[in-house]
């Protein structure tokens, strides 16, 4: 088999966000596009060659014919082993498993994650480090830099290989290894959560529940553990067949993109407990019946009842949230005696931090929340953790929430989501608004005093790098707070989001309607922002 090295030039365009690089398929399938910022991977990521690399993706269109070129790639640049998840498939959180159960090298990941897929939808890449974890920035950045200057990519000379058999073939020198997808994460799930309780609770005939994995990666896994070991009776996982185009819809487990799920948590015969999972298979949606829990909510009771968890009753050592997270999980840290870190928006930021053991458990608002077992955020493995509490406590979603409300106070919390709006016009708002900082703090806005107005900047505890302009902050003195941050996660245009948090340490006062209670911040941060005047829109695009 022949090593050809095929002449190429640079695109400027191949800059990871803050998950790896996202474009449209089509901009994937232009000639040499995947194949420079794979090469830009190998030749930045010289420990690859002899090395071990993982590789799998969410099954979005392209994902297979994007594996076959990978491993070509990968072993005319001397990998000794590429370990590929079965049908090319592995979800996020499992190619983090995978990673370091096999102590390879890296992994590629394909995936953009909750984005729409299908030949006119969106792909993505992104490379994992040894640890399991999303690269950090001076990872990405080199990355980035080699993309620039690239004048060649270097494949094999060979026909596709079989993904579909489990098994090890030859390529080259390259040996290529078949794996079933699911069965190493399972085996680490049924470390961490007690499942003999877990079945013991569906057997009893009287907890029911449903899980949308939304034609998504999940749907192996969720359908394998739930319904297979843990024994929940048949049809528990709705939509669990993945496909390429995710069944025409938007992987993303919110109220609005999940809502077949969500309506099934309603009316007489609404089932106990429900959740969803999106594209890769990295974040989660938790309801009760007629109860959504926050991703804020989620991780602050899950610090909080981590002693009743088979894999964490030794006890915690932290936790983290990215920034934009409301402070819920604060409180808890505070109560038990825990350090709390805020992050920068992007799982890649907690990766220092459980490397050094100085946390447990973290998450992000964006529905993801996850633990030191593996590098990324985890869906399932979060799902799994409200099970295994809800057989422990035996009480409902609502009433443990409710319970943690009391006991802690709680933070009412939405984000408006404004995406696709004009990226000049979103710079323009964001330039305003950090102008306008220095005069806040002292100020009055619509009865809310303003305590503090700042462009968050993090400095890593361990490393000691810096990330400044990770968004724009306005504490007020009663707790509440707006943040706002343009994502990384788009791929057309830009997205806004705009975050919303009050505080209510009274029970009385605790079961308003989040929409009331919101409503005076979302008139201060639409107004300062100047949202209508400068993106001509007078709605979000999705409020979760």
């Amino acid at each position: 088999m022949a090593i050809s090295t095929i002449s190429t030039r640079p695109f400027s365009d191949q800059r990871p966000g803050t998950s790896g690089l996202r474009k449209k398929v089509s901009v994937f399938q232009a000639p040499h596009y995947l194949e420079n910022f794979v090469q830009s991977i190998f030749d930045t990521r010289t420990d690859l060659a002899g090395g071990t690399l993982a590789l799998g993706g969410d099954g979005r269109y392209y994902n297979r014919q994007a594996i076959q070129i990978i491993i070509r790639m990968a072993a005319a640049n001397g990998m000794a082993r590429i370990i590929v998840g079965q049908g090319g498939l592995l979800s996020t959180p499992a190619a983090s498993c995978v990673i370091r159960k096999y102590k390879t090298n890296g992994g590629i990941i394909l995936s953009a994650s909750h984005n729409p897929g299908g030949p006119d939808g969106d792909f993505g890449i992104k490379f994992n480090t040894a640890n399991g974890g999303p690269a950090p920035e001076s990872v990405t950045e080199a990355i980035f830099a080699r993309t620039l200057e690239i004048t060649g990519y270097r494949t094999l000379e060979a026909e596709d290989i079989d993904l579909d058999t489990i098994g090890s073939v030859a390529l080259g020198e390259t040996r290529v290894e078949i794996i079933d997808p699911v069965t190493d994460y399972a085996a680490l799930m049924e470390e961490l959560f007690d499942f003999e309780r877990i079945r013991h609770m569906f057997s009893a005939g009287v907890f029911r529940m449903r899980f949308d994995a939304m034609h998504a990666i999940t749907g192996p896994y969720a359908t394998r553990i739930l319904e297979e070991i843990l024994e929940a009776e048949p049809g528990t996982v709705i939509n669990g067949e993945p496909l390429e185009d995710f069944g025409g819809g938007h992987p993303d487990p919110n109220l609005v993109h999940a809502h077949e799920v969500v309506a099934l948590t309603a009316g007489r015969n609404a089932v106990d407990f429900a959740a969803a999972s999106d594209g890769d298979g990295d974040r989660n949606m938790i309801l009760g019946r007629n109860f959504f829990v926050t991703p804020s909510d989620s991780l602050a009771v899950m610090a909080a009842n981590a002693h009743h968890i088979k894999g964490y009753t030794g006890g915690i050592r932290g936790v983290a949230r990215s920034m934009p997270t409301s402070q819920a999980v604060d409180r808890v840290a505070e109560a038990l005696g825990l350090d709390c870190y805020e992050t920068p928006t992007g799982w890649k930021f907690f990766g220092n931090l459980l490397d050094a053991k100085r946390i447990t458990l973290c998450g992000e608002e964006s529905f993801g929340t996850g633990s030191d077992h593996v590098r990324e955020k985890d869906g399932l493995w979060a799902v799994l953790f409200w099970l295994n509490l809800l057989a422990v406590r035996k009480l409902s979603v609502q009433a443990i929430v409710q319970e943690h409300w009391r006991k802690f106070g709680r933070n009412y919390y939405t984000r408006y989501d404004y995406e696709e709006i004009d990226t000049e016009a979103a710079n323009g708002l964001m330039t305003q608004l950090q102008a306008r900082l220095a005069e806040l703090p002292g100020s009055v806005l619509n009865g809310y005093t303003v305590d503090y107005a700042d462009n968050f900047a993090y400095t890593d505890p361990v490393d000691g790098s810096v990330s400044e302009n990770q968004g724009i902050r306005i504490g007020f003195t009663d707790g509440s707070r707006i943040v706002f941050r343009l994502s990384g996660t788009g791929t057309a245009g830009a997205t806004l989001r705009i975050y919303l948090e009050a505080y209510e340490p009274d029970p009385e006062k605790q079961q308003r309607e989040t929409a009331t209670v919101m409503q005076p911040l979302v008139d201060i941060a639409t107004g300062l922002a100047e949202i209508e005047a400068r993106t001509g829109r007078s709605e979000p695009t999705v409020i979760t």
